[in-house]
């Protein structure tokens, strides 16, 4: 399984040149792009080769595929990605009702018809609120991976957990659809308020043993991506993810 790292856990620390050559250094296989990267995307790749570093994902929104997915291949082409994860619905536009989570997986299904035309796989990136039931009692990811049943998942470990979900149970019902997780923790109540209550990846509240041992038996997970949402320090969240990591 490659290591890689969500460059959006270094927006406070770029230009991520310079990151993606910490990222090299410090033995990562890959980095994971996102928009902010995009209009450096040749930048970017001539930073990954020089790393020797790979970007087998990255993070594009959905709005992006629907209206333009000839970009996003060509894009993808740049980067040498071959996985394109949309990412996230702002509060305003995530839907409050069954329907409204239906109408996104039609939109999705859509979205992987157009890309993997491009040779391109498609899937849907978690956050918490894809995890928490509405008030009928359906689970908004549970509709997403049903009614666009050819879609990925990259699943966020972390945020499955803030939503009140097991892991080890959305991996058991749903790893076969998981082809890329993201790596990451969750402090202890009360604790690293600064960091938004997150934690170094593998030093938190996660069984995170338990977790990659899922992942590897359960899933076709491919790439673990390290993520933290509020590093106060880049550098000890990447060395430490890293060293976490080499202990799975």
């Amino acid at each position: 399984m490659l290591l890689s790292l969500q460059l959006y856990s270094a927006r406070n620390y770029t230009p991520y040149t310079d990151v993606i050559a910490k990222l090299g250094a410090l033995g990562y296989d890959a980095a994971e792009g996102y928009f902010a990267n995009f209009e450096e995307a040749r930048a970017t790749r001539a930073a990954l080769d020089a790393a020797g570093l790979k970007m087998p994902s990255i993070h594009v929104p959905i709005e992006m595929c629907e209206a333009d997915p000839d970009g996003v291949a060509e894009l993808a082409g740049v980067f040498g990605a071959t996985r394109i994860f949309a990412p996230y619905l702002t509060p305003e536009e995530r839907p409050a009702e069954a329907q409204g989570w239906r109408d996104l997986a039609a939109r999705l299904a859509k979205c992987h018809e157009a890309l993997a035309a491009l040779g391109l796989a498609f899937g849907w990136h978690n956050h918490d609120f894809e995890i928490t039931p509405l008030n009928d009692g359906s689970v908004p990811m549970e509709i997403l991976l049903t009614e666009a049943p050819k879609i990925d998942w990259e699943a966020d470990i972390a945020w499955i957990v803030r939503g009140g979900g097991d892991p080890l149970d959305w991996i058991a019902r749903h790893g076969q659809r998981i082809t890329a997780a993201h790596f990451k923790d969750i402090a202890p109540a009360g604790e690293k308020a600064d960091e938004d209550g997150w934690a170094d990846a593998g030093t938190g509240t996660l069984d995170w043993p338990a977790i990659f041992a899922a992942l590897k038996a359960q899933s076709r997970c491919e790439i673990l991506v390290a993520e933290h949402d509020n590093p106060n320090d880049f550098d000890r969240f990447a060395r430490t993810a890293r060293d976490s990591f080499a202990k799975l």
